[in-house]
């Protein structure tokens, strides 16, 4: 049989050998020196061998060059990202599907369903106190929890606050990601924001994605989150968590005012 170029041929016991093994050569190629021409024999397997051609296997050799050819890596196309314009802050990936249906006759016009950012969260935050009622908030561990929280404010026709705390962020991202310099916490807070901007709208309830308490040491967990911010309001023109907290209460007055200093500036660039 002919693989690919080299000649080959199976020999059983009491078989006549084909006709000719050899293989003609291109005219640039001499051909090898009468020891050479033998086979090369392989271990015997159920009576027979496997013997390959070493002419043929020369002149595939010499018919391509004796080099590998190397596919040219394609070029990356640089992707310029834009905000988009406020009535299409929705999540990426579902946008051109419709969002649910949520009653909520009397919420001022700027909240919508889906996760609440800058203004639409400062006009939910006013609404309630005007009202004199509390968003209730949940600490969400897993996409069951989530969804079980959607489900019950769409049931009661009511807005939702959803956060996440530095343990229940880590317990999202499963036990085996290892949490060196709060890696798992700030990977299963940002996964769990995904899950809650894909489905709050399919739900069609408005949502406050927020983060419970941040001590001091837990400041490098909110480091990470606010990088996912910026990342994520270049490319959609608003943060991907309506808020965050930071508790410095067992801090120094100074301190702690120094500190929240630093990071609501860095959020303020962020609306």
């Amino acid at each position: 049989m002919s693989v690919q170029g080299t000649a080959a041929f199976v020999a059983f016991p009491n078989a006549a050998p084909p006709p000719s093994a050899a293989v003609p050569l291109p005219a640039n190629v001499a051909p090898p020196p009468p020891a050479a021409a033998a086979s090369t024999a392989l271990p015997t397997l159920g009576g027979g061998c496997l013997a390959l051609a070493t002419a043929a296997t020369a002149a595939a050799v010499a018919a391509h060059g004796g080099r590998r050819r190397v596919r040219a890596a394609p070029l990356r196309q640089r992707v310029v990202a834009t905000a988009t314009a406020t009535e299409d802050k929705r999540f990426p990936i579902l946008s051109k599907r419709p969002a649910g249906t949520g009653g909520f006759p009397n919420l001022p016009e700027s909240i919508h369903p889906g996760v609440l950012t800058g203004k639409a969260l400062e006009d939910m935050l006013d609404w309630a106190k005007q009202n004199e009622f509390a968003i209730p908030a949940v600490n969400c561990v897993s996409t069951s929890s989530i969804n079980s929280c959607l489900e019950a404010a769409r049931k009661l026709d009511s807005p939702i606050m959803i956060q996440f705390s530095s343990g229940g962020s880590q317990f999202y991202a499963g036990k085996g990601l290892d949490n060196k310099e709060y890696h798992a916490c700030i990977a299963g807070a940002v996964a769990g924001a995904y899950h809650v901007r894909a489905m709050a709208e399919q739900y069609g309830v408005p949502v406050i994605l927020h983060t419970d308490h941040c001590s001091k040491k837990l400041l490098p967990w909110l480091d990470g989150l606010l990088d996912a911010n910026e990342r994520y309001f270049e490319r959609h023109g608003e943060p991907l968590f309506s808020s965050h907290m930071i508790d410095l209460s067992e801090e120094p007055l100074e301190e702690n005012i120094e500190l929240c200093v630093q990071y609501l500036t860095r959020m303020a660039k962020m609306n």
